[in-house]
């Protein structure tokens, strides 16, 4: 059974190491890898890697406009990054090696598997992160553009009706913060314990299909985690009038 919690390796100084966080590292270091390699061999002819890349980022930045509009150029980095950390950090962990390499450690007297590396997004903590980053950039984006009062009178208003409507709104904040960490984190955790399930009863072939349809939720809960932000984003930076209204 896959733990709900992620396994810790080892202990930096106190730090505690976990498999997911080195999912992370190891992400991390390859969209960084891949946006150096691509920056390097720009070409007028783009070669079968770049032209899949740009092919890529130009149907994001089309998506991307017909929601933001003129804001597009501010909400874009935001809405791509997202996109490409989660998808990513999902792929990977239905790469061979992932939860079953690792190491064995006595629990209750039976030998328990602790493997190297575990989906970054089948951790919470991960989830609960990328979730509070898009929330405070959204809010950021919104006083950066609106300015302080008028980000304030979302929220608060001399009139009893829009002051509570106000109060509303600051608790369906938190409620997305939920939403969203929860969302991802339930998906990719689910389809570990699926995976890690039918992975224990068939060895060969049967687990085939699970893996692609692994592989389409996770791009899908990619795109819905990156899109939800964007939305978020392009009604918070856009004016607000007392009423309720953009």
């Amino acid at each position: 059974m896959v733990s709900i919690e992620p396994e810790i390796i080892s202990n930096f100084f106190g730090f505690k190491i976990t498999n997911t966080l080195l999912a992370t590292f190891l992400v991390d270091f390859l969209l960084v890898s891949g946006i150096f390699i691509i920056r390097k061999n720009l070409s007028a002819i783009p070669n079968l890697f770049q032209n899949a890349t740009e092919t890529i980022i130009e149907y994001l930045y089309s998506m991307a406009e017909q929601i933001s509009g003129k804001f597009t150029a501010n909400i874009f980095p935001w809405f791509a990054s997202f996109f490409f950390v989660i998808f990513f950090s999902n792929i990977v962990g239905l790469m061979p090696g992932f939860g079953t390499i690792g190491f064995f450690h006595t629990e209750e007297g039976k030998k328990v598997l602790v493997p190297l590396l575990r989906a970054a997004t089948s951790d919470f903590n991960t989830t609960l992160a990328l979730a509070t980053i898009s929330l405070v950039a959204t809010h950021t984006l919104s006083i950066k553009y609106n300015g302080i009062v008028n980000y304030l009178k979302r929220y608060f208003s001399f009139n009893p009706i829009f002051l509570f409507v106000g109060l509303l709104e600051i608790i369906s904040e938190f409620t997305k913060l939920l939403s969203l960490s929860f969302r991802l984190f339930g998906n990719i955790y689910a389809g570990e314990v699926v995976l890690a399930t039918i992975s224990s009863l068939f060895a060969f072939v049967t687990p085939i299909p699970f893996l692609l349809l692994e592989t389409i939720v996770a791009f899908v809960q990619a795109l819905v985690f990156a899109m939800l932000t964007m939305v978020f984003m392009s009604i918070m930076i856009n004016p607000h009038t007392e009423g309720g209204g953009h």
